[in-house]
């Protein structure tokens, strides 16, 4: 069964079921109702003909006249209009009409004044309602009436009748308009659950651009923005990847090239392999270890098998060590370096790999900032935080550029070329590392004219 035909089943069922119990209960309180309409109306019939009963105990002198005949009990307790009484017997009931007993007539016991038993139903005890016959203010007898076992009039058969077919048929209707509406309810209900369906089977197929219609504002809405949200980021890694094979492909094709190049012209003779061309060939394998271990450290990153030592030291030492080791290179290139980092910035970090995030930033400003240029480095506290700012001179990058910087082998080819020697890797490892210290990363136009890369970390305990 699909899940929609269970969610209508258990409705149905549900409904069943307290639409069925709702009639039981109907019903009880009708017929307990109803009995003690029956009771209230025989009681107040006997209380009706008490005083005739008298006038016939007083007219024949004792109750002999009912014990002779019990049946007429049934005739003097029947419903009628009062009769007068003839001429010659002033004072003195009318016989009742000879017949049957009234088929309403309540199980009724008759007892005399002494208690003893003078007519009525031979199975019942003294007990229940009491109507009490009086002459002349003695008591005389008294009428014991019992509970009615329930209508026995035809009129009353047919009105309890009426009403029982009445609760059948509205409980009947309620039943079946109860499961139109879990049929549509239900139908309705799932409908997106059978989108989301089909749209997970997409996925699975490698069908990334399924959408699955969104806008309710219940659960099912959100989850349904939640799987457009999980195919938009499935298709964007697909594409990642996807370029990624194609940007890897390109940047090692073309150390390659160049070596077999140099290879071939040795070969052909066309080049002497002296010191030029030995050379030439160890920076061309150079630059080609150097992509393939900046792989690798992205891999490692990705997999979380990346290697951290964590420690508690002063960031600014290890931050002035970088910029002396830098120094003579930056000198070469013609440069200005200079180093703002004095104030103390104990951070719980691995020394190694912060080092590397310091070189990877000054090597990236020494490739690509023109000379003469500067580059400025400072360490700064900015509450719980230290703030490294790398401010190089132009060229700068494209506004737009910006938020890509740390994006795996994304250059700016108007300004950060590959006829510097960068592969595109060096600041998307910085993020990786700043991100497993619990840091950000940013980039902005910098006050110098070319780019500023902002690290800011986490001070040890969080101390401002």
């Amino acid at each position: 069964m699909n899940l929609w035909q269970r969610l209508f089943l258990a409705f149905a069922v549900l409904t069943s079921l307290v639409l069925g119990g709702f009639v039981l209960w109907q019903q009880h309180a009708f017929r307990h109702g109803f009995r003690h309409y029956l009771d209230e109306t025989a009681l107040a019939n006997l209380k009706a003909q008490a005083p005739a009963l008298a006038q016939a105990y007083a007219a024949h002198g004792s109750w002999d006249f009912l014990r002779d005949d019990p049946a007429r009990l049934g005739q003097w307790l029947a419903p009628r209009p009062p009769l007068a009484p003839p001429e010659d017997a002033p004072g003195l009931p009318m016989e009742p009409h000879m017949g049957p007993p009234h088929p309403g007539l309540p199980h009724v016991l008759l007892v005399d004044a002494a208690g003893t038993v003078v007519a009525g139903d031979p199975h019942m005890q003294p007990r229940g309602h009491a109507v009490a016959v009086r002459w002349h203010g003695a008591l005389v007898g008294t009428l014991w009436m019992g509970s009615q076992p329930g209508p026995v009039d035809e009129v009353d058969r047919a009105f309890a009748d009426a009403q029982r077919r009445t609760v059948l048929r509205a409980g009947a209707a309620a039943l079946l308009l109860a499961l139109l509406l879990a049929w549509i309810f239900a139908r309705t209900l799932l409908a997106p659950l059978s989108a989301l369906t089909a749209g997970t089977r997409a996925l699975a197929a490698g069908d990334y651009a399924r959408r699955v219609p969104a806008g309710r504002r219940d659960e099912l809405g959100r989850l349904a923005d939640d799987f457009n949200r999980l195919a938009s980021t499935l298709e964007q890694h697909r594409e990642a990847r996807r370029q990624w094979g194609v940007d890897i492909a390109h940047e090692l094709r073309t150390p390659l090239s160049v070596l077999r190049g140099e290879v071939q012209a040795l070969q052909d003779g066309v080049r002497r392999p002296d010191r030029a061309a030995l050379d030439s060939l160890d920076a061309e394998c150079t630059r080609l270890a150097t992509l393939v271990d900046d792989l690798y450290q992205l891999a490692l990153a990705d997999a979380g098998g990346l290697e951290y030592r964590f420690e508690t030291f002063d960031f600014a030492v290890r931050v002035r060590d970088a910029v002396a080791r830098r120094q003579p290179a930056f000198d070469d290139a013609g440069l200005r370096l200079g180093a703002d980092a004095a104030t103390v910035c104990k951070v719980h970090g691995d020394p190694r790999r912060l080092d590397q995030l310091l070189d990877n930033l000054l090597g990236n400003a020494l490739r690509y900032t023109d000379a003469p240029g500067q580059v400025r480095v400072s360490l700064t506290r900015q509450g719980a935080q230290c703030c490294l700012r790398v401010d190089d001179s132009p060229p700068g990058v494209p506004a737009g550029a910006l938020p890509r910087l740390f994006d795996r082998l994304f250059r700016v080819d108007a300004s950060r070329s590959r006829a510097h020697g960068g592969a595109g890797l060096g600041l998307a490892i910085v993020a990786a590392i700043v991100a497993a210290h619990a840091g950000a990363a940013e980039a902005r136009p910098s006050p110098l004219g070319g780019l500023r890369v902002e690290i800011r970390l986490p001070l040890e305990g969080g101390a401002t």
